[in-house]
């Protein structure tokens, strides 16, 4: 896997992947159109934010490099890689229970807070690492 250059893509399999964990500065791409909906993505070694149609999909911070990103009803599957431990926060559906898998390994079971936040960590990975959530 890699660095997304253009920020923000959608992979053939209709997933996106984006992030750019090594750029010195801020950068973003807005509107961003898939499938009807608005992508906005931030982006540099601080923080990556992904926000559809104005609300927010996916934060890290530190900066994060993500592959494959697809959310669904029963939860979210990605690939995430960077050279730091990151905190990653998700939002899926409030006050939920949640199952958080990591390399197909159920680290946590957790309840989406009020306005559906997941938030977790992931140690430093410079070869990505499988992200799972299931709505329990």
């Amino acid at each position: 896997m890699s660095i997304i250059q253009e920020l923000i893509r959608v992979e053939e399999d209709r997933t996106l992947s984006f992030g750019n964990y090594l750029l010195d500065e801020k950068k973003k791409v807005e509107d961003f159109e898939v499938e009807g909906d608005l992508y906005k993505v931030k982006t540099f070694y601080e923080i990556t934010k992904l926000e559809k149609n104005g609300i927010l999909v996916y934060e890290s911070v530190p900066g994060t490099t993500v592959h494959g990103f697809k959310l669904s009803e029963a939860g979210v599957d990605f690939s995430v890689e960077g050279n730091k431990n990151s905190s990653i926060t998700v939002e899926l559906e409030p006050e939920q229970p949640y199952k958080i898998f990591i390399d197909d390994v159920q680290v946590d079971k957790v309840k989406s807070n009020l306005s559906g936040k997941v938030t977790f960590s992931v140690n430093e990975s410079l070869s990505p690492k499988k992200i799972k959530i299931d709505r329990i």
